[in-house]
């Protein structure tokens, strides 16, 4: 996710990947949304994770 407003791009997230409205993500109770920004932050760092490791495998292919 990109920084800026962390809401914002939580709010982002839950409308494109879960299709949850803003509105219906703030009307759950606050441990469920606590749930699902935890998720989020730990779906994030594996996709980063994962980029970082293709990025390395096409650097080290270009060296050969």
């Amino acid at each position: 996710m990109c920084e800026g407003d962390g809401e914002a791009n939580i709010a982002y997230y839950c409308l494109h990947e879960l299709h949850l409205t803003p509105s219906a993500f703030y009307a759950l109770p606050r441990r469920e949304r606590a749930f699902i920004i935890a998720a989020i932050d730990v779906r994030v760092e594996a996709e980063k994770k994962k980029q970082k490791e293709i990025e390395r495998k096409q650097r080290r292919g270009r060296h050969h």
